[in-house]
C-alpha cells in the first residue's frame, strides 16, 4: 500500500503497470473461456474429472489467500518467481530479495498490541485527514507527540515483523533497514476529493518508493465487521488473490513487480492500518520513532 494515494499518472511506471494489468486481463479472459467449454462438456453429460476442472477454473478467477475469519497460528507463506526491478539496483547480499512472495500470519502481534495501536491511530488522526476519505500519519512526525506508550509498542512490534520477514525469506534481520514511508491509514467510504485521496489505484512498491525491497501492512480493523471492501489484492496475471483484514493480522511481501497490488474501495465504515516498510539500502535507513 502506497502512502502517495494519487491516480496513475502516464510516465515509464504506469506504463508497466498498465501492461502488467492488460496481460493479466487477458489471461484471465483465456482462463474464463476454458471454463465456459467445460460448462458446453458437462451439459451434454461428461462428468468426472471434467467437472473437477471445471470448479477450479471458474472460481471467480479471484483466490483469498486469508479470510477474516480464520486464525493463523503458522505463516501462511506464498512463493512467487522474483521480478527482474532487483537487478536495476545495487545488491545486497543477504538482503536483496531472491525468494520472493507473500506471506501472512496472524500470530506476530497481539490482538491487545493492535488495539492500542487503533487507539493511537484514531487520536493521532483526530487531529488531522484528508476530507476524501483516505488519511495518513507518518510515524516519524505527527506520531511523536503520541508518548512513551507508542514508542515502546511499535519498537516492539516492528522489530518482531522484521524478524517474521526474515525467517520467510531467508534473510540477515542485520541487514534490514527500516525505511520511509511508515505510517497508519485510515480509510472511509468518504468519496475522494482530489486524486490523492485515490488509494485504489494499482502499484509496485519497489518502483514508486525506490527504497523498498519489503513491505509490510499490520492491520488494526476487521474486514466485514467495522468496514467493507477494502480488502488488500494481489494482481496476479492468471487471478486476484486477496487477504481479508483481521485486528492484529500482518501481511508482508517482496516489493518488487511480483507483487502489484491494490486495495479495493472501502463502502462503508473505516479501515485501519500501519504499513511499514524495509529496505536493504542503508543509504535508505530510518530510525525508530523516538521521544524529543
Amino acid at each position: 500500500m502506497t502512502a502517495q494515494r494519487r491516480g496513475i499518472s502516464k510516465n515509464p511506471e504506469s506504463s508497466a503497470i498498465e501492461k502488467k494489468i492488460k496481460r493479466g486481463n487477458a489471461q484471465r479472459q483465456a482462463s474464463s473461456w476454458r471454463g465456459h467449454v467445460i460448462t458446453l462438456l458437462l451439459l451434454t453429460g461428461v462428468t468426472g474429472l471434467v467437472s473437477w476442472v471445471y470448479f477450479t477454473w471458474t472460481d471467480d478467477l479471484t483466490h483469498t489467500l486469508a479470510s477474516r475469519s480464520e486464525i493463523l497460528t503458522q505463516p501462511r507463506v506464498f512463493t512467487v518467481e522474483c521480478s527482474e526491478d532487483y537487478k536495476k539496483y545495487k545488491l545486497f547480499p543477504g538482503c536483496t530479495p531472491t525468494k520472493c512472495g507473500r506471506a501472512i500470519s496472524d500470530s506476530v502481534v497481539t490482538l491487545e498490541e493492535a488495539q492500542k495501536l487503533r487507539r493511537l491511530a484514531e487520536r493521532g488522526l483526530s487531529l488531522a485527514g484528508s476530507d476524501g476519505g483516505a488519511s495518513i500519519l507518518d510515524l516519524h512526525s505527527g506520531a511523536l507527540s503520541m508518548g512513551m506508550q507508542f514508542v515502546n509498542i511499535y519498537r516492539d512490534v516492528r522489530s518482531r515483523i522484521q524478524k517474521a520477514i526474515a525467517e520467510t525469506f531467508g534473510l540477515d534481520s542485520k541487514q534490514m533497514y527500516l525505511t520511509k514511508p511508515t505510517f497508519f491509514s485510515r480509510i472511509n467510504s468518504t468519496s475522494a476529493k482530489t486524486t490523492h485521496d485515490e488509494y485504489w489505484h494499482p502499484h509496485i512498491d519497489k518502483e514508486t518508493y525506490g527504497s523498498f525491497d519489503y513491505t509490510s501492512l499490520l492491520y488494526l480493523s476487521d474486514y466485514g465487521l467495522e468496514f467493507g471492501g477494502g480488502r488488500f489484492v494481489f494482481m496476479d496475471p492468471s487471478s486476484n488473490r486477496t487477504v481479508e483484514p483481521r485486528a492484529g493480522r500482518v501481511s508482508f511481501f517482496s516489493s518488487g513487480s511480483e507483487n502489484l497490488h491494490h486495495v479495493e474501495k472501502v463502502t462503508w465504515g473505516t479501515r485501519y492500518a500501519i504499513t511499514v516498510s524495509f529496505t536493504c539500502d542503508p543509504d535508505f535507513a530510518i530510525d525508530n520513532p523516538s521521544l524529543p
